[in-house]
C-alpha cells in the first residue's frame, strides 16, 4: 500500500522487534546470540559467562516465577544485556523467521524500499 502527499511517497516499513516473553521485546539487529539453556550449561565456560554476567548486573530474569528455557544476548541502549526467557529457542527461532518472512514481503511490495522517499 503506497500513500502520495506532498511528493513524498510514503511506503510502509516493519520494524523486526521479537517478543522474548513477559513484557520484554528486542529489535532483531540488536541480537547477538540466542541458546538453549539445558544445552549450552553443560559447559564450564557458558556457566562462567552467566556467572559474570550476574555478577555485573548484565542478566535480566523476563518472568521470576518460570525456569528459564532459554537466555538471549542482545544490546540495549549500547550495553550487552542477557535475557533469562521462558520461552525455548525453537519458540523464539520460528516468531524471527515469521517476522522476516513480513518483513521480506513486505519490501517486495514496496519494490526493493523501505521508508520515506522523495518522488
Amino acid at each position: 500500500m503506497t500513500y502520495y502527499f506532498s511528493k513524498i511517497k510514503i511506503v510502509w516499513v516493519i520494524y523486526v522487534f521479537l517478543h522474548l516473553g513477559g513484557d520484554e521485546i528486542v529489535h532483531v539487529k540488536d541480537i547477538v546470540v540466542m541458546m538453549d539453556m539445558e544445552k549450552t550449561t553443560i559447559s564450564a565456560i557458558t556457566r562462567e559467562f552467566l556467572r559474570t554476567g550476574e555478577e555485573e548486573g548484565f542478566i535480566k530474569t523476563i518472568l521470576e516465577d518460570e525456569i528459564p528455557k532459554s537466555f538471549v544476548v542482545a544490546y540495549k541502549n549500547c550495553m550487552q544485556v542477557i535475557y533469562l526467557s521462558p520461552l525455548s529457542v525453537s519458540t523464539l527461532y520460528r516468531r524471527y523467521k515469521k517476522l522476516e518472512t513480513m518483513r521480506k514481503k513486505s519490501k517486495e511490495r514496496n519494490g526493493g524500499t523501505l521508508g520515506c522517499q522523495k518522488t
